[in-house]
């Protein structure tokens, strides 16, 4: 309960000290500041495969599964990537997101920011059900991989549709519920007039966000537990995943016209783990396979999309919808 306890903690003084010290104030951050950012999340997730494996060494924590130190290092690893990778897709609904309702660059990291709040509530709740029923119905595993194999072959065929987050469900019941006003007013979620309490285009931004993220994990979550059931290696791993989506964003959002072909290793990644939960009672993957294979397949997509030449046109279009006014 401890090291539980402990790693809640430090999330939380990650988030004081990014919200109320390093982004006080509003403002565009541009791809020099999001890549330094980057670099030091996606530097903390891995010194923490260091951490996980003196905790488990020396039994801190609950060990379910009777994991060595080694693999429970391993296995936090491989779930740290895949969560990685699979929300390089949720950056691109991100932007489209923000596009939509026309919130500038520089109050895009508050509702960011907000959004990542509620997604550690929603993604500890969804890991703990998830847990919950691998333990207790063995069956479920065959579920979760076959919805996974449904999911990649879903997001193989329907990659170039457009999503419009005005026409979400979600968008049109928060309209109903707030009275809403089109003017944004800084970085406030909400403002009075009239006595009345009164939503801003921030604040349905927010809200389709958190669906967006709520919909996405459906996905990643049981990816992570074809992986691993342990729960402290499932939440670590997502967690510190998707503490770094803020800084990714800001730095792909500009770079995304040169991994193309990324879809396709998430597609990939995500058929594989479908298979390895499918067959999870029958043949048994070596974890440097399910690494090496992540690895694999975002290097090929990479490869692939370094290949491909832009053309003006797709440069503009890809500007267009990721870029949203500045001041």
């Amino acid at each position: 309960m401890i090291i539980w306890i402990s790693f809640i903690i430090m999330v939380g003084i990650f988030l004081i000290l990014d919200l109320f010290v390093f982004n006080r104030k509003a403002h565009v951050i541009d791809t020099k500041e999001a890549s330094k950012y980057t670099a030091l999340w996606v530097g903390i997730a891995l010194l923490f495969t260091i951490a996980v494996y003196f905790i488990y060494d020396y039994g801190a924590v609950a060990n379910p599964d009777n994991l060595t130190a080694g693999n429970a290092a391993i296995k936090y690893l491989t779930g740290y990537l895949i969560e990685l990778s699979l929300s390089i897709d949720n950056i691109f609904v991100i932007a489209v997101i923000f596009k939509s309702f026309a919130i500038q660059q520089k109050y895009q990291h508050r509702v960011l920011f907000w959004g990542i709040v509620g997604a550690l509530v929603f993604r500890a709740l969804m890991i703990l059900f998830g847990v919950a029923l691998i333990s207790q119905v063995s069956w479920m595993t065959y579920v979760f991989g076959a919805f996974l194999l449904y999911t990649a072959f879903k997001m193989l065929t329907s990659h170039d549709e457009e999503f419009d987050p005005k026409q979400s469900a979600v968008y049109k019941l928060a309209r109903k519920m707030f009275p809403v006003t089109d003017r944004i007013d800084g970085q406030k979620l909400f403002v009075r007039k009239m006595g009345k309490r009164i939503a801003t285009p921030l604040f349905l931004a927010l809200v389709v966000i958190e669906l967006t993220d709520v919909l996405f994990a459906l996905d990643s979550i049981p990816a992570i537990l074809a992986i691993t059931a342990d729960p402290f290696l499932v939440f670590a791993s997502n967690i510190l995943a998707i503490m770094g989506l803020r800084s990714m964003y800001f730095f792909l959002s500009n770079l995304l016209d040169k991994f193309q072909y990324i879809h396709y290793s998430l597609v990939a990644i995500l058929a594989f783990v479908g298979i390895k939960m499918i067959l999870v009672h029958h043949f048994h993957f070596p974890e440097w396979v399910s690494l090496g294979f992540i690895f694999l397949a975002l290097g090929v997509g990479m490869l692939f999309s370094s290949l491909k030449k832009t053309t003006k046109k797709d440069e503009q279009e890809l500007k267009e919808s990721l870029n949203t006014t500045k001041d």
